[in-house]
């Protein structure tokens, strides 16, 4: 299958197209039979496997190896291990942390390295 590519304009058509009030009207559960019956419909993630993959990307972002980062940004090893491969899940704190690395991971290794 080749690369399809969407536009701005693409994406403006079908937001202005949708019936919101009908996809907040739905239900959890028929949100997950619309998805199961999708084939091209990517897997509804639990919670835990999106804060894995969002801190795994966050890192990866660095190009710093999981030691690389814990070291750095002070996190222990263990603890991003354990995020990456959903043994745990950040909390709200570690959350909002990893959002400022995100956004200015030089400043943050500044602050941290005095």
């Amino acid at each position: 299958m080749g690369t399809v590519k969407v536009t701005p304009e693409m994406v403006a058509q079908a937001v202005s197209k949708t019936d919101w009030q009908a996809v907040d009207a739905k239900t959890d559960a028929q949100i997950e039979t619309a998805v199961a019956s999708d084939p091209d419909a990517a897997p509804i993630l639990p919670a835990e496997a999106v804060a894995a993959v969002r801190v795994m990307a966050i890192r990866q972002a660095t190009g710093l190896s999981q030691a690389a980062f814990a070291a750095r940004y002070h996190v222990p090893v263990g603890t991003l291990r354990d995020w990456e491969q959903q043994r745990r899940t950040p909390d709200a704190a570690a959350l909002a942390y990893l959002r400022v690395i995100e956004r200015e991971p030089e400043a943050v290794a500044r602050a941290l390295a005095g």
